[in-house]
């Protein structure tokens, strides 16, 4: 048959066949290690060819406590590599779930008892535990007992864990570890219902949940005055961290801080999360972890949740929606993930905090990183680095070392030994949080000469006995100011009154004092008293024995006024 004759597709058919099979196989593995490279966005052949000159980080130029700090910190500068066979924030997190490597030791166990009943795991790795060699047998627990004494000068740091964490992970014994061998008192503040302790409450954490952050650094504080004391927040934890220092501003015992991975924005970070295939994996793999932890407590979270909802739940925000909603009290998913959210407390945080957040990071987008707050706020360092995956950041050919580790052990020992660390201010009022207005902080009041009223901020609330005191003492002095111009009038209209024979103008006069005199002068005392009535709740016995006082003179002075020239109209005339 004449092949001029025959269909191009035969003759294309017929050519591709002469092509051997193995081409073909060799063909299919390069489109799919291409595929693969980029849906698992490996960065190999970035690392090697396109060479960065070190770490982005972000900060307020004209802060010295971050020129100071940063002049120091020489491996927050430096580039991070990652390890080549793991050069993925994929492989990276992946990594650290199931092969992470930790070393072997025991905490010390002491249970913190909160105000509502819960019970909070504190587990301590010490310094002397380290050095000493005091790792336990077979990894069972020591007993605290009296193994820091309340002199104690060797710095505490707090570790607050991340999503359904406890001190177990084999990132945080990595990371307590390595702070305790550099001469630090570590603490692991579990969240509640984990680290092997029941719920002993109706309270759950979230990721929003302060009042346990703030309970284990008040108690370490008043505990341990001598020692310094640092937090260190990782994943939701560190979302925990940083909106509790925006919430207690300078009265924090907190001298420092440092937050890894932060979320900071919920509701982007709920969106982001089921926007992909692989991200919609790690929303389940979480979801799953919760499950797990609303299992451990499953006779609660009947009773107060909805416990078939829970079961069935396939991503975060159907478990929240089933659980956390219910738990805590939030009308919406939306409205939990909003009021929780860090990133609105950025602006009033008062410590030296150094926040990590890789840019890759497969659970939080760098979408909602807020990074304008973060470099107005004199007092934050941000580091993002390229690479590094969600709490992962191994380098070296083995994997053995994580970045971020060796970067927050460097900033805190710097910072620990600088003039920068942050010392409490002490407040005679309550916490308040960042958004609430400074006349709501400070609703004591401003007295002017004239008895004007205005809200003032100073640094705490007036006691209510000495605004009483202060109330008396400027009633008495207009008192006294409104009978010395009683006396005045008195003379005057006695003087008027020898050359007056008409009583229209002497009911004239009068009307002009009653209608004129009185309210210039007492309307802004009662205005000041209306206020400070409201603010400190003072009696209003007090208050009308205080308005009697004052006024009675210049009605009595009017009232004389008035009956002693109608007497002298019935008199005949001299």
């Amino acid at each position: 048959m004449d092949s001029s004759s025959l269909s191009p597709y035969i003759l294309l058919f017929n050519a591709l066949s002469q092509i051997p099979t193995w081409h073909y196989l060799v063909a299919l593995l390069i489109i799919s290690i291409t595929f693969l490279y980029k849906f698992l966005e490996v960065h190999f052949f970035e690392d090697v060819f396109f060479k960065s000159q070190g770490t982005p980080i972000t900060y307020n130029p004209s802060s010295p406590f971050c020129n100071a700090i940063l002049s120091s910190c020489k491996i927050l500068h430096s580039r991070f590599v990652a390890t080549t066979w793991i050069s993925s924030p994929h492989f990276q997190t992946a990594f650290l779930q199931f092969c992470g490597r930790s070393p072997v030791f025991s905490y010390r166990r002491h249970l913190f008892r909160t105000s509502d009943g819960g019970t909070i795991a504190l587990d301590w790795l010490l310094n002397a535990d380290v050095s000493g060699g005091a790792f336990g047998i077979n990894g069972a627990s020591l007993p605290m007992n009296n193994a820091i004494s309340q002199d104690e000068t060797t710095p505490i740091v707090v570790v607050v864990p991340g999503l359904a964490s406890s001190s177990t992970s084999n990132y945080l014994k990595n990371l307590a570890f390595n702070l305790a061998k550099h001469g630090w008192n570590v603490v692991v503040s579990n969240h509640r219902g984990l680290g092997g302790v029941s719920i002993t409450s109706d309270c759950f954490y979230n990721a929003g949940w302060t009042e346990d952050l703030r309970a284990v650094a008040n108690y370490l504080h008043d505990k341990y005055p001598m020692a310094p004391l640092f937090a260190i927040g990782t994943s939701i934890g560190a979302n925990i961290l940083v909106k509790y220092l925006g919430e207690d501003g300078e009265g924090t015992p907190i001298a420092g801080a440092v937050a890894v991975c932060n979320p900071w924005d919920l509701l982007i970070g709920d969106r982001f999360i089921c926007r992909r295939l692989l991200q919609r994996i790690y929303d389940k793999a979480l979801t799953i972890g919760l499950q797990g932890y609303a299992k451990l407590h499953e006779p609660l979270y009947t009773r107060l949740a909805n416990w078939e909802g829970i079961k069935t739940a396939r991503c975060l925000r159907d478990y929240d929606n089933y659980a956390t909603c219910h738990v805590d009290k939030f009308e919406t998913v939306d409205t939990y993930y909003r009021r929780c959210s860090s990133a609105a407390y950025v602006g009033n945080v008062s410590v030296p905090l150094l926040c990590i957040s890789a840019l890759d990071d497969p659970v939080c987008t760098r979408e909602a990183i807020p990074w304008d707050e973060c470099r107005a706020n004199p007092n934050i360092v941000l580091a993002t680095p390229q690479h590094g995956g969600h709490l992962a950041f191994f380098e070296g050919l083995t994997a053995s070392s994580s970045w971020w580790i060796r970067a927050v052990d460097e900033f805190l020992g710097v910072l620990r030994s600088s003039p920068y660390i942050h010392v409490q201010k002490k407040q005679t009022s309550g916490q308040h949080s960042a958004l609430d207005s400074s006349i709501d902080q400070y609703p004591h009041l401003h007295v002017a000469e004239d008895g004007t009223v205005t809200a003032a901020s100073s640094e705490g609330k007036r006691d209510g006995i000495e605004d009483i005191k202060n109330l008396q003492m400027l009633s008495e002095e207009k008192t006294t100011e409104i009978l010395s111009n009683g006396e005045q009038e008195k003379h005057v209209t006695e003087a008027k009154s020898d050359f007056m024979s008409e009583t229209c103008q002497t009911s004239e006069i009068a009307k002009n004092i009653q209608g004129v005199e009185s309210p210039d002068i007492t309307s802004p005392l009662r205005r000041f008293l209306n206020q400070i009535s409201q603010q400190n709740n003072i009696s209003t016995w007090l208050l009308a024995f205080i308005a009697i006082r004052t006024s009675w003179p210049l009605v009595g002075s009017i009232t004389k006024f008035i009956f002693r020239k109608r007497s002298r109209k019935i008199m005949p005339a001299a």
